[in-house]
């Protein structure tokens, strides 16, 4: 660089770390930011997601955050009340990073108990605990999206959608009952259960044809 006036470069060796919450491609494609200042800056980008898509990490930073600041400002505490737990995994925090730490910082400072709550984090209990602490209700989340996957990867096929998930065919037709899953909505591919089936064709014959029963002049 040049000095306002000078003619003698000055060498400099420094990073230039930019941050920013506004989704630039699209002011760059509306004329809001400058192409050209982008690519000049942008040599490596990492791209962060927001607090509230990386489930568990608010809690993790809370009690981070709380230890230091405990620290800090010379108020142990033994931790975060359950209250205040279910209230950190089910707030959205719009402020990101940011808003979590200036909660738990007026909370340490404010907080009269040995445990910071809900409420000295300005935060409202939501009443019951986080339905994927629950470990059955993980399962079974896990389980309906593994075969609603395998459906559309097969196409709705259900003997390769089977195969994939590494179940018997029979097996597949409960995963989709229990889920309450429609395999039609996967491909032209999908067919019925055995039963079904079987009960459709009956349904559909004159009485005279069902097996057993012969066909009557």
């Amino acid at each position: 660089m040049e000095r306002v006036g000078g003619r003698v470069p000055v060498s400099l060796d420094f990073r230039l770390v930019c941050a920013t919450n506004r989704n630039l491609d699209t002011l760059i494609g509306n004329g809001s930011f400058r192409d050209d200042l982008f690519y000049r800056i942008s040599e490596v980008s990492i791209r962060v997601p927001p607090l509230r898509d990386r489930q568990g990490d608010s809690l993790l930073l809370a009690q981070f955050l709380l230890q230091q600041h405990s620290e800090r400002f010379g108020k142990p505490t033994r931790g975060l009340a359950p209250d205040a737990i279910r209230a950190i995994q089910a707030y959205r925090w719009p402020g990101n990073v940011r808003e979590l730490e200036n909660r738990i910082k007026g909370a340490v400072i404010m907080a009269e108990g040995a445990v910071v709550t809900a409420s000295d984090m300005g935060l409202e209990d939501p009443g019951d605990d986080p339905e994927y602490l629950n470990l059955r209700t993980a399962r079974q989340r896990a389980e309906a999206q593994a075969v609603r996957q395998a459906l559309a990867v097969a196409k709705g096929n259900l003997s390769r959608a089977a195969e994939l998930l590494g179940v018997t065919r029979p097996t597949l037709y409960d995963l989709l009952g229990k889920h309450g899953i429609d395999a039609a909505q996967f491909g032209r591919h999908a067919t019925q259960a055995p039963e079904a089936a079987t009960a459709t064709v009956a349904a559909a014959a004159p009485p005279g044809d069902i097996a057993g029963g012969g066909a009557t002049s």
